[in-house]
């Protein structure tokens, strides 16, 4: 079964940005990157759907998870994995 779909509004100079990178891809999560680096509209509409200003700000399917902390503390919980894989 394919993963549930992970997108993550990023900038590209932003190290908590590069950590939730590298925490993705050493699981093999495939994830949308949405850069909001020079672009406004693609940052107000982050901003609208999380009602932060931060970055990352991450979803998994429709589920707001927050940032990369947020998915930090799911993948020490053991929880990660079944939120990108619920059939497990």
């Amino acid at each position: 079964m394919p993963q549930t779909e992970i997108t993550m509004y990023e900038s590209k100079l932003c190290g908590y940005c590069r950590a939730a990178r590298k925490l993705f891809e050493s699981k093999g999560y495939e994830y949308k990157s949405l850069v909001v680096d020079l672009n406004p509209a693609l940052r107000a509409e982050m901003e609208q759907k999380a009602g932060r200003t931060s970055v990352p700000q991450i979803w998994i399917g429709d589920q707001h998870v927050g940032g990369y902390d947020d998915i930090a503390a799911l993948e020490a919980k053991g929880e990660l994995d079944a939120l990108v894989n619920p059939a497990g």
